[in-house]
């Protein structure tokens, strides 16, 4: 039977159990919006685009399947593109959906004509623009897995709008499986075996691909059944859990000096899993080119001077990982090793003086406290960028994967509240804590009424200094001074109660501690504005590697 290609569009993404798809509609894809009234995945409205693709992102990235984003042709399709390239960077899977001008007007400079597939190719894996309506269902099917391939990205596609209202004929195609990762030769893990027993101090480097369900599984018994230190990226907080701690050692990136750090420094051979050199360049912790490096991946490394292993296992993080437990067998390491890795654990868990912010403010260590008492292991925590993302990221601990989420290839601004959203999607019944800086806030603000909207249980900090707080205290390092980086003041309890969410302010670690517990207790949305003390940020950037500024 024949069938508008909208139609064909909104079964692909049935097929493929697509849950939601966020966006903003336009008279170049309104065709699409006309059936997902009718039936589909669950329509959530955003307030911009660029917002649509974060939320789209967190789906991708808590999931692990692709989360769908669709807008129209010109502006609404090039503001997604911020959004894409931070789903790509970090290896979040996203199909995104364009409208495009009618094919007859693809050459002319007509209204909202552009290249929307050359625009996307450099900053995606797949960009693609479907030139027949018979073709829209396989184009949705391939780029869809290609979202969800290792390395996860994102996908795009661009439809003329007389593809989208034209008519065809096939059946929407099923899902396609991914193709499936199996485990090493047996021979290469029983050498990697050998290393580890030859080495005076090995550690695994956990990475953002080897935060997966399974892949958590499998390294959580490696780690138990070893005893092996641990370091995580920012991306891979979480994948030890609590009851593992005592082989933590930290997660490295952005700053140095670090126990995580100073362990991959001294170690003999680094065993980096699913590691992916943007979460945090092999130069800085290998600055002295001489580390060992074994490589457990689902994708070959990338090579430079710094990064050279000696063997890369590639194939199923999680089988690999459970073929290496299952092999070391009475494993243990030395006094020596184990002496060291005392005085690092010591070090790690010295708890830094936590001071009291100055007149009315709140210190971000008095912050961090607040939240590490709060917070509970099935919470998401999602993390804006600024200076309280350094903060967070050395301090705070999580004991879940992708619960704690930062962006650590990007470092996009105003990710927060919109990953929040996602995760109160996708984690219902759980509470969602989302923090930002007063900058990073006002990026992405318009989807308060979003969440709003959807009644949803957020949390959403804002660490209040009146400035784009990280860029301001590098330039004063690198300048005595900082340019550009000061703005007015804003009431958020009154911008909360305007959108219809609680407002609250907290000038003591005890007010906060309040005003989180009335916000634990409320239904819908809370905002808190917190005047946050950065008087020591200073002290912060001084471990900042001097190549790391951003």
């Amino acid at each position: 039977m024949s069938k508008k290609g909208s139609e064909l569009i909104v079964e692909s993404l049935e097929n493929h159990h697509v849950p939601y798809i966020f966006g903003i509609p336009g008279a170049k894809i309104d065709g699409v919006f006309d059936v997902l009234v009718d039936h589909g995945p669950e329509l959530i409205l955003a307030r911009h685009e660029q917002n649509a693709a974060f939320m789209a992102q967190a789906i991708g990235r808590l999931t692990g399947e692709p989360g769908v984003v669709i807008a129209t042709s010109g502006p609404g399709a090039s503001n997604l593109a911020t959004g894409l390239v931070t789903a790509t960077a970090e290896g979040d899977p996203v199909l995104a959906i364009a409208g495009q001008v009618k094919r007859s007007d693809l050459s002319k400079l007509t209204h909202q004509s552009m290249n929307n597939a050359a625009l996307f190719a450099p900053i995606t894996k797949f960009s693609s623009e479907v030139q027949d309506p018979e073709t829209l269902s396989e184009s949705i099917a391939n780029a869809f897995r290609i979202a969800k391939t290792a390395k996860k990205g994102a996908s795009f596609l661009s439809i003329p709008q007389d593809v989208t209202d034209g008519q065809a004929q096939g059946a929407a195609i099923q899902p396609l499986s991914a193709p499936k990762l199996g485990p090493a030769d047996q021979a290469d893990i029983d050498k990697l075996a050998a290393r580890i027993h030859e080495a005076k101090l090995p550690v695994l480097l956990l990475g953002m691909r080897a935060s997966g369900v399974k892949e958590t599984q499998a390294i959580r018994h490696l780690v138990a059944k070893t005893g092996l230190p641990v370091v995580e990226t920012f991306q891979g907080a979480g994948i030890i859990s609590r009851e593992l701690e005592g082989h933590f050692f930290g997660r490295v990136g952005l700053f140095r000096n670090q126990p995580g750090d100073m362990l991959l420094k001294r170690s003999d051979l680094v065993i980096a899993v699913g590691y992916d050199p943007i979460e945090y360049e092999a130069r800085n912790w290998n600055a002295e080119k001489d580390a060992r490096v074994i490589v457990i991946d689902e994708v070959p490394m990338e090579i430079d001077p710094f990064m050279q292993p000696e063997v890369e296992l590639m194939g199923s993080i999680a089988k690999i990982s459970e073929q290496l437990a299952q092999t070391m067998t009475g494993y243990q390491l030395s006094e020596d090793a184990q002496t060291y890795l005392r005085a690092l654990q010591d070090k790690l868990n010295q708890k830094p003086t936590i001071k009291e912010g100055q007149a009315q403010t709140v210190h971000p260590l008095e912050i961090i406290d607040v939240l590490q008492q709060e917070v509970t292991d099935d919470m998401t925590v999602t993390v804006d960028v600024g200076s309280h993302y350094i903060w967070m990221a050395r301090h705070f601990r999580s004991y879940e994967p992708r619960h704690l989420l930062f962006s650590n290839g990007m470092q996009t601004l105003g990710v927060a509240l919109p990953w929040a959203i996602s995760a109160a999607l996708v984690r219902p019944n759980t509470q969602v804590i989302s923090i930002s800086g007063d900058g990073g806030f006002l990026f992405s603000a318009q989807e308060l009424e979003t969440a709003v909207r959807l009644k949803q249980s957020i949390i959403h900090l804002i660490w209040n200094d009146g400035a784009y707080n990280m860029v301001k205290f590098q330039e004063e390092m690198k300048y005595d001074r900082a340019s550009g980086v000061d703005f007015g003041p804003v009431d958020f309890v009154k911008y909360a109660e305007a959108f219809g969410a609680k407002g609250l302010r907290a000038t003591t670690k005890q007010e906060l501690m309040a005003a989180i517990e009335e916000g634990l207790a409320t239904e819908g949305p809370v905002i808190i504005d917190i005047p946050v003390d950065y008087s020591d940020n200073a002290a912060l950037g001084k471990t900042i590697l001097p190549d790391q500024f951003y």
